[in-house]
């Protein structure tokens, strides 16, 4: 693995979910970086309303090796849908949302390659690292380059 990446290295479209973000902008810049650093780009849908957003977000921090892993294979890029903004338009592009957050794979050159149900995450109602482990190992874009 590479250098420790931090919280403040990282674009302000992986940290926050913001209704006020326009999501085509960011994912053009989101794919220009991960074209850049050889990464694929995790789209993570929800919003600041999202208890199980901010549970995956806490796991993440607590999880430190997993958070490193997970920012150094991907590009992640927060997606906002709230009340306030549905990014509609954006979201017609996608595969449906089973739930949130849900995530979405692409490779570099823009190809959805997986839509993920983060349920799928938990183990007894708790995010998993072992299944967070698996997923980073078979999404990251030396394992997707066939696809």
């Amino acid at each position: 693995m590479n250098a420790v990446i931090t919280s403040e290295q990282l674009p302000l479209y992986s940290k926050i979910f913001d209704d006020q973000r326009d999501p085509f902008k960011d994912a053009v810049a989101a794919i220009e970086l991960a074209k850049k650093t050889d990464r694929n780009v995790l789209l993570k849908i929800g919003g600041n309303w999202c208890s199980w957003c901010k549970k995956m977000d806490a796991f993440l921090t607590e999880n430190p090796d997993i958070y490193q892993s997970l920012h150094s294979e991907f590009v992640l890029l927060k997606i906002n849908v709230s009340d306030s903004n549905e990014n509609t338009e954006f979201m017609n592009g996608l595969p449906p949302v089973l739930g949130y957050p849900h995530m979405y794979v692409s490779t570099s050159a823009g190809k959805m390659v997986l839509s993920k149900d983060t349920a799928e995450f938990l183990n007894s109602g708790e995010y998993s690292r072992e299944q967070w482990i698996t997923f980073i190992d078979q999404w990251k874009a030396d394992s997707t380059k066939n696809l």
